[in-house]
């Protein structure tokens, strides 16, 4: 299941029902109004049509969607054997968790969707991306995985599609390949890409949109579909821009409201406490605080100091703004460095000990200077 609740999961909203299967990823979705066992088992059957052979069995994930007293002895009645895939990993179903994020949501976007409309809507857009994924679209396949210590080195398959996978499988009868031959000769990935392009624009107008408040379509998204497939591939790469989002990836516009400032007890006051701050520029929020409850103590007290102290700090940055708009900086001025100080010419001292010393009869000689090791400061 891939919820399209949006960033609420509140109330009832659309479930896409994914399906693979294991050996040649062949993908099937399909929109679920609720998620409700008996929808589930229409859906399946539904999936067993659309699948170009019969179904064996299905390994649910653990959702109480599906491991049910309704679904359960449905398909022990239709002879397709249950299993369970991995308990407790957030990665349970590892075969549809990666189709979830390539197909479904890629299509469809995180927003919120609901409603009958939208789900008929929701069937068309997999209509069409069902023939496109299945037998245009490649992917790479694991064909072994070994770890060496720590590392893990996996090797893939060249990539191919469901449909070439189909084709070479050894288990595929002839009769259904021949079938999938026929269907493949009869597509167009052009005009099953327009149909894709078509649906995800009136899906962007019902995203995050209740029924019956479709809106019209957003002002950046194209306006019409093309009529033909010819027309639509003459648009490609041209009527969208690079990083541009499809409709159902974008966010709605909402209109921005403006706030209300509301009226301060310190407005009144304003000027009294720009006069004292004139005077004595140091003055703290809690002196301010203390003078106003002096002169009005019906209306001041402790709790004002976090209001005042916002309005100290305004006050403090429009005057460091006037004083830096009225005394523009001139001419910058450096001071002269004084001898010596990088260089070391303005050193007058005695030379630094850089060369050893030479004792002669108790005195010791440097640079043929004497030197006296009495007035030599120890350590």
């Amino acid at each position: 299941m891939v919820a399209h609740g949006g960033t609420s999961v509140a109330g009832s909203f659309i479930q896409t029902l994914t399906m693979v299967d294991v050996a040649t990823g062949w993908t099937e979705c399909l929109p679920l109004l609720t998620r409700e066992g008996s929808l589930v088992v229409e859906a399946i059957n539904r999936a067993q049509s659309l699948f170009p052979w019969l179904l064996r069995g299905v390994d649910f994930d653990n959702d109480s969607a599906f491991l049910n007293d309704v679904v359960v002895p449905w398909c022990c009645e239709q002879k397709l054997e249950v299993t369970r895939s991995r308990a407790y990993k957030k990665n349970d179903q590892g075969f549809v968790e990666q189709k979830n994020g390539a197909v479904v949501r890629r299509l469809m976007g995180y927003g919120r969707f609901d409603g009958v409309d939208t789900a008929r809507v929701m069937g068309r857009l997999y209509a069409a991306a069902r023939l496109y994924v299945n037998f245009f679209q490649p992917s790479f396949k694991l064909k072994e995985k070994r770890r060496e210590g720590a590392k893990v080195i996996k090797r893939y398959h060249l990539p191919s599609t469901p449909y070439e996978r189909a084709l070479a499988h050894p288990k595929v009868t002839a009769a259904v390949k021949k079938r999938l031959r026929d269907q493949y000769r009869s597509l167009d990935p052009v005009a099953l890409l327009s149909e894709i392009r078509a649906t995800q624009d009136e899906l962007g107008n019902r995203v995050d949109r209740r029924p019956g408040q479709v809106r019209g379509l957003q002002p950046d998204s194209t306006s019409t579909a093309p009529a033909t497939a010819a027309t639509f591939a003459k648009t490609l790469g041209k009527t969208t821009t690079s990083g541009k989002p499809r409709a159902t990836h974008r966010h709605p516009r909402r209109p921005y409201t403006t706030r209300v400032r509301m009226p301060s007890k310190l407005d009144p006051h304003i000027l009294t406490i720009e006069g004292w701050l004139t005077t004595q520029p140091q003055l703290t929020a809690l002196a301010i605080v203390d003078r106003l409850r002096e002169k009005h103590p019906e209306e001041f007290g402790t709790r004002q100091h976090s209001i005042v102290q916002r309005l100290l700090r305004a006050l403090r940055r429009k005057t460091a703004e006037q004083l830096v708009a009225e005394e523009p900086l001139g001419e910058a001025t450096t001071a002269a460095p004084l001898p010596g100080i990088v260089d070391g010419s303005g050193y007058v001292g005695p030379d630094p000990p850089t060369a050893p010393l030479v004792e002669q009869a108790g005195k010791a000689t440097w640079r043929g200077r004497p030197v006296d090791f009495a007035s030599v400061p120890s350590g």
